[in-house]
């Protein structure tokens, strides 16, 4: 019985520790994702203004 216990705590005890790095591991991914999600709106927004500018570039050149 003992032996059981003690195989059962070594599990318990890794098991932890594995649930302790993936928390880590999730942190780490939810940073990324804001970090990556504001970029993703910053590099749209200047889509949007190049697009702005090309269309007045556009507007200026001379009709045939």
């Amino acid at each position: 019985m003992d032996n059981d216990l003690a195989a059962l705590e070594q599990r318990l005890s890794t098991l932890l520790a594995h649930t302790r790095s993936l928390r880590v591991a999730n942190e780490t991914l939810r940073s990324e994702l804001a970090q990556m999600q504001a970029r993703n709106r910053e590099l749209a927004l200047r889509v949007q203004q190049a697009s702005v500018r090309l269309d007045a570039l556009l507007a200026r050149i001379p009709a045939e």
